[in-house]
């Protein structure tokens, strides 16, 4: 954390914080979510599912990007780094008095259908729909300025039902939710989405209940009782705690709530809150709703726009949205028209992935893989997977973003030491090998000196075998003796075996013969030694 400075504190749920941060290097503002649990190892905070979460649905325009883990591992505490938004829907409509403009809310609505449908698609839902968890940006283009956030209670679409009964926020719980004892799955996603959609349309909640009865009573209020045909699937896996004797009820229905809303609108939030979870509308369906029916032309017209721009440039010159090698558009996504609706195809090269956790102190490493086969995390859900995402889409599996220490050096300080080991590595190497080269050096003279030794010793030989033929043809006992060899006679003492080979040096100090032959003090000592010593 020492990378951070804290500026405030931005909220609070039941399981994190969320604080503002600066990076004190680059003056970047950034949310912090610091983890109320404490965490014993890496291991655990790879099985985090919020985390297992982020690793499948990035990089998405519309899903918020975690830039940085923080893991303190002697204390046990983790903290998410993630980008950093302007507001979320309740801060924008709180205390409002004047409704939104109607194509604000439809492009809300246009981006929070993208992040679905994409996350669906992926093989998770949600389960935490609501506006504190829809983030927002300053931003006044159609179709930008959204992002998804707290992934926290997301689960996996094909894991194992039944799932945690008290899930989502109560006033965004759908009847499958409040009815049976966990049997839901990503149909509430569309639920807690509709009631989104009424909320910054009427600046108010759309189903506010005091507890899980009074959710239910303001359901069917509004909605109206359901049939009986829809109650009898409740009841074969209905929760205990509930009675199944509503009283019936026509509903005052969504359009009376809402009438200053367009009716394509009206009709978008019915088909969201349908109390059959089968009969509701899906994110994909959504997308394909006259309600946004400009938002895919205009995104159509810039996808035109776009081709007509890079054909116009001729061949041989490369476009600005395509990288040098021609591989497609910067981000390594291409937009599509399908169906009357502008989608963004998988990308086919990785630009940007999320490097690998590991503990403080130690060097991150990144690791991306991009498999036309689908991968499943481990730990999330039935059979330790979100489940099989769509056939025929290339998966994104990244690895985690890297721990900063929090109790330890800075990482600049960490990279200047790793570069000083490498420095002292790469010496301690250079070293070795002026060993091994003088090691072959010493080993070639000593050849040389072995070879001369025998051609001297070879020589004495033939002077013994001279002077013991000259002695015998002398009288005994003339001349003055010598010792060579052992041998007492008289005559020319026998040359010094290295010395004139040597060039003069063999007698000398080993310094000069160091020097003489470009080697390190003692490198040639112990073989001269031997050399000088004798036979």
């Amino acid at each position: 954390m020492r990378k951070y400075r804290l500026v405030a504190k931005k909220g609070e749920g039941t399981f994190s914080e969320v604080l503002k941060a600066q990076n004190v290097k680059d003056g970047k503002y950034h949310a912090i979510k610091c983890m109320k649990n404490r965490f014993e190892s890496i291991d655990q905070v790879n099985n985090l599912r919020e985390i297992q979460a982020l690793r499948r649905l990035s990089p998405h325009e519309h899903i918020i990007t975690l830039e940085e883990v923080l893991y303190d591992q002697p204390t046990g505490r983790l903290a998410l780094v993630f980008e950093l938004m302007d507001a979320n829907l309740y801060e924008l409509i709180r205390g409002r008095r004047h409704y939104l403009n109607p194509q604000l809310i439809k492009s809300y609505m246009w981006q929070l259908m993208k992040s679905l449908d994409h996350m669906h698609k992926k093989g998770i839902f949600h389960r935490d729909i609501k506006p504190e968890n829809i983030l927002i940006e300053s931003s006044t283009d159609i179709g930008r300025g959204l992002k998804l956030a707290d992934f926290g209670s997301c689960r996996g679409i094909y894991s194992k039902q039944p799932y945690t009964e008290y899930i989502s926020t109560r006033w965004y719980r759908a009847p499958e939710c409040l009815l049976t004892d966990g049997y839901y799955g990503p149909e509430m996603d569309l639920w807690g989405a509709g009631c989104v959609m009424f909320e910054i349309t009427s600046l108010y909640p759309l189903f506010p209940g005091s507890n899980e009865v009074d959710q239910i009573s303001r359901i069917h209020k509004v909605l109206g009782t359901p049939s009986a045909e829809i109650l009898q699937k409740f009841k074969s896996k209905g929760a205990s705690h509930i009675s199944f004797d509503f009283p019936p009820q026509k509903g005052l229905g969504i359009p009376q709530l809402i009438p200053h809303a367009p009716a394509d609108g009206v009709d978008l939030m019915v088909k969201l809150l349908k109390y059959d979870a089968s009969e509701r509308i899906s994110a994909r369906e959504a997308m394909r709703h006259p309600y946004f029916r400009d938002i895919r032309e205009q995104e159509a017209r810039l996808t035109n726009n776009a081709t007509q721009a890079t054909s116009t440039k001729g061949p041989g010159v490369v476009a600005d949205d395509q990288s040098v090698g021609g591989a497609g558009k910067a981000n390594g996504s291409s937009s599509v028209i399908q169906g009357g609706i502008s989608t963004t195809q998988a990308p086919k090269q990785v630009i940007k992935a999320l490097p690998t956790v590991m503990s403080n102190g130690a060097q991150a490493q990144e690791s991306v893989k991009l498999s036309g086969a689908p991968q499943q995390p481990q730990g999330m859900g039935f059979k330790g997977s979100f489940g099989q995402p769509s056939q025929g889409q290339p998966q994104l599996m990244s690895s985690l973003p890297p721990i900063a220490g929090g109790s330890t050096q800075s990482q600049h300080q960490m990279l200047l030491q790793q570069q000083q080991q490498a420095l002292l590595q790469q010496q301690q190497q250079m070293k070795k090998q002026q060993l091994a080269q003088s090691g072959q050096g010493n080993d070639a003279m000593n050849m040389q000196l072995s070879a001369q030794l025998t051609q001297s010793q070879a020589q004495q030989a033939r002077r013994r075998k001279k002077f013991k033929q000259g002695q015998a043809g002398a009288p005994s006992g003339s001349g003055s003796g010598m010792n060579v060899g052992g041998v007492t006679g008289v005559g020319p003492a026998p040359a010094a075996p290295i010395g004139v080979s040597m060039g003069g040096f063999a007698g000398g100090p080993k310094q000069q013969v160091a020097k003489a032959y470009g080697v390190a003090k003692g490198g040639v000592a112990e073989p001269l030694k031997a050399a000088r010593g004798g036979k």
